[in-house]
């Protein structure tokens, strides 16, 4: 009785070779997505997060300085009473 049947052998081993194919093809599809999106991304200019944060940083830091010499005009002027309104018209 013959326990390997070459028959089986032959397809097992060539479902193996087709699953191998398959991983390989699904392997360079996804590489090939990849790539045509990171192209696609690059084409469109599309800020980094680290340059987005730093501006975001750098804004905040301006309107805090705004503000503060808002409040020093505002204290300025009331320093000063009424004159400025005078000297507007």
């Amino acid at each position: 009785m013959q326990t390997r049947n070459p028959i089986m052998d032959d397809i097992s081993r060539m479902m193996q070779g087709a699953a191998g194919m398959a991983q390989a093809a699904n392997d360079e599809a996804k590489a090939l997505f990849r790539s045509g999106l990171e192209r696609v991304v690059a084409d469109m200019d599309l800020v980094k997060r680290e340059e987005f944060e730093a501006m975001k940083t750098l804004a905040r830091n301006a309107l805090e300085k705004v503000e503060a010499l808002e409040r020093r005009v505002a204290e300025l002027e009331g320093d000063k009473g009424g004159d400025t309104a005078d000297r507007r018209s």
